[in-house]
């Protein structure tokens, strides 16, 4: 996106960041934003902003690790912020075959034809291995999701919902 902060850019008259907490904030007990920029901005939305701990722009699972030093309860729902489409019971489904699968630790939406890894529903309880896979060097959000056993959950007839604008010309269609 050419170095813009992705959830500012608007989509449809709206900032990215707010059509995902209209999809989201429903779905769950708090907000979180996970930002590693711009925090003042994203702290109106939401008073849980933790700041990375790494230095730098380390991906997604830097930001997930900041969050576990303020994160309360059992789950953490966690989405992208560039998919504004999200489905309204993406939590409810992630949580329904997490909660009967005990030995995973994390579930992801799975669209038929892409694992939807930055859409997943993770037991807080598993984050304790975060920052020594972030240690190593690691930064595959897949990776760490295997070493700590997930299961994907099939939202194949909701692929339109994962729209994903990665590109600036996809913010104007």
């Amino acid at each position: 996106m050419g170095g813009e902060d992705k959830g500012l850019l608007l989509w449809q008259g709206k900032r990215l960041i707010d059509h995902v907490i209209d999809r989201i904030a429903p779905q769950v007990c708090d907000l979180m934003i996970s930002c590693n920029r711009n925090r003042q901005i994203y702290r109106a939305l939401a008073p849980l902003t933790p700041a990375d701990l790494r230095p730098g722009f380390q991906g997604p699972l830097a930001g997930l690790e900041a969050a576990r030093t303020v994160l309360s309860g059992k789950y953490v729902l966690l989405v992208p912020c560039d998919t504004p489409q999200l489905p309204t019971d993406l939590a409810v489904r992630l949580h329904s075959i997490l909660h009967t699968n005990l030995h995973a630790q994390v579930s992801y939406a799975h669209t038929g034809n892409a694992g939807q890894y930055l859409c997943a529903l993770l037991r807080v309880s598993a984050l304790h291995s975060l920052s020594p896979f972030l240690d190593s060097g690691e930064r595959a959000v897949r990776k760490w999701y295997g070493q700590i056993g997930a299961i994907e959950v099939d939202f194949a007839a909701d692929q339109a919902a994962f729209l994903n604008l990665n590109e600036i010309s996809a913010l104007t269609t």
